[in-house]
């Protein structure tokens, strides 16, 4: 069998969508996967140093990674008027914004990346691990945090409330969905290895969606909220017909956080390569 190197994070959607293919429980064109997981700041980080083969990534990290990587049509996570919340234990007001500590959960995540552009007067900004910033803004380390994955289905119970849904905010500014994270291929590995995977990705993720329970385990085992019912919220709000194939609007979407970090001096330029596979 053909080896390939796959790394994702995992939350409930990439343990959703990549188990068939990791399994085995689907035809996987004569390829083996070696797959690692890790937190999506990590695989960010191992995507700049071109470590794998076929890698989950942030949206943001993406505006970096062009001449390394390409974007498979399939795989990709987005929300339509939802995403990452930023939350606070004590109510906050935008003139206080310009003094407070915020946790975020990398600098190269998308949440980073929306939080700086729904909020530029927040400077002070601290990278942890997704899953240490509610504890982090409890415990009084952090006036703020910006939070992802399943925490947004229970952040409330822990007294903690919403500022705002940043996806919400994106969707005032650009009328897009968000795209949050999406799956990379390296840009030198053949065509026809590139577009096979894209296949079976996508086969993967049709399996899922027919077969919902089939990956109940996997999902189990490594999220980080083990309620089921949390568990299958997170993959609803995510994981839909963009996941499948971004299609026409998807890649609209993601045009449109290229064109803003130009716009906004993120990058020097609208790339020359294709966004694409």
């Amino acid at each position: 069998m053909n080896k390939i190197s796959l790394a994702f994070s995992p939350c409930p959607n990439d343990t959703f969508i990549f188990d068939a293919m990791v399994h085995h429980k689907i035809d996987t064109e004569g390829f083996e996967f070696e797959y690692e997981m890790a937190d999506v700041e990590e695989l960010n980080q191992s995507a700049f140093n071109n470590k794998y083969d076929v890698c989950k990534v942030s949206y943001h990290a993406y505006l970096y990674l062009i001449d390394k990587y390409v974007l498979l049509h399939s795989g990709s996570a987005l929300g339509e008027d939802v995403g990452p919340l930023f939350i606070s234990k004590k109510s906050l007001h935008k003139e206080d914004f310009s003094n407070i500590n915020v946790a975020v959960p990398g600098k190269y995540t998308t949440a980073s990346l929306l939080l700086s552009l729904a909020y530029p007067e927040i400077q002070h900004k601290q990278d942890i691990i997704f899953s240490a910033i509610e504890e982090g803004v409890l415990s009084g380390k952090f006036d703020a945090g910006v939070i992802i994955h399943e925490n947004r289905f229970t952040y409330h119970q822990r007294g903690l409330q919403l500022i705002a849904d940043l996806g919400k905010t994106w969707y005032q500014m650009t009328q897009q969905a968000i795209p949050l994270g999406g799956i990379v291929i390296k840009r030198d590995l053949a065509p026809a290895t590139q577009l096979s995977i894209n296949r079976i990705l996508k086969r993967s993720i049709e399996f899922a969606f027919k077969n919902p329970d089939s990956a109940k385990n996997f999902i189990r085992c490594n999220a980080q909220e083990m309620s089921e019912e949390i568990m299958y919220k997170h993959i609803n709000l995510y994981v839909n017909d963009y996941t499948i194939d971004l299609g026409r609007k998807g890649r609209k979407a993601v045009t449109s956080v290229f064109e803003i970090a130009v716009e906004k001096k993120l990058i020097a330029e609208f790339p020359q390569k294709s966004l694409f596979l």
